[in-house]
């Protein structure tokens, strides 16, 4: 199958203020590149080539950036008016990537992890391969999806955001979904309303013994979204640590 990606890059960007009053969060600087630079990197070096990004009020400046992509790529541009949620998020690039097995990408995630094999595995799977779910060691992981594991070490639930951890092991940022993503997302709807998170997505796969866990280990995940994480994310690309071309 065709794989594709869902770049979600919506909301405020509140904890990026007052910057974000009058730019996308991801045309924020890493050093001397645009942070959509290192996500589309990410996505392009894995071997996709349709996109769609899914972008606030700011949504030009992305556009007026990236325009049409590089040669045999397509990319797709949708506004998300306001914010009201992953699911209203991701139903807006829904159109361009139902039925398709996809990477549902969250902008303010910069990694050095490579996915072409992965992806490449993924999309030739003669039957659905369920989901893959990046993961990594934090040490305070209250503001991610955090993994439940079992007596043998094995992810077993996902919970979210949650007070008292379960474990030190946050799952979030980066996914490859199969073709029953949209399926399992109009159920958490369903069962949770709007406001799901896409942990009420991922635990479904995971409950069916579907989702298969891909640890960072030595590479690194930055989640640039405050000030700080910026910053120290910008140090790391000025450094040469991490990639925004399309090749490695």
């Amino acid at each position: 199958m065709t794989m594709k990606a869902i770049l979600v890059a919506g909301g405020h960007g509140r904890r990026l203020l007052p910057f974000t009053k009058y730019a996308q969060k991801t045309m924020l600087p890493l050093f001397d590149r645009p942070v959509i630079d290192y996500a589309m990197g990410t996505i392009r070096r894995a071997g996709i080539k349709d996109i769609t990004i899914v972008a606030n009020k700011f949504v030009d400046q992305v556009a007026l950036h990236l325009g049409q992509g590089l040669p045999g790529e397509r990319i797709h541009y949708v506004i998300e008016e306001e914010p009201l949620g992953v699911a209203h998020a991701l139903n807006l690039a829904r159109p361009y990537n139902e039925g398709d097995r996809v990477m549902v990408y969250f902008s303010d995630n910069i990694t050095t992890l490579e996915f072409e094999a992965r992806v490449a595995a993924f999309a030739e799977a003669p039957a659905p391969p369920g989901c893959v779910l990046i993961a990594r060691e934090e040490a305070h992981p209250e503001a991610f999806g955090v993994a439940v594991l079992n007596d043998q070490g094995e992810v077993c639930d996902v919970v979210e955001k949650p007070e008292k951890p379960p474990s030190t092991l946050a799952i979030g940022g980066i996914y490859l979904f199969d073709e029953r993503f949209w399926q399992r997302l109009d159920q958490a709807v369903e069962e949770h309303g709007e406001r799901v998170s896409i942990t009420d997505v991922t635990r479904q796969y995971v409950k069916a013994g579907e989702a298969k866990v891909l640890t960072v280990g030595d590479e690194t995940w930055v989640d640039c979204g405050t000030p700080a994480s910026l910053f120290q994310a910008s140090t790391m690309a000025r450094d040469g640590k991490l990639n925004p071309h399309p090749h490695r």
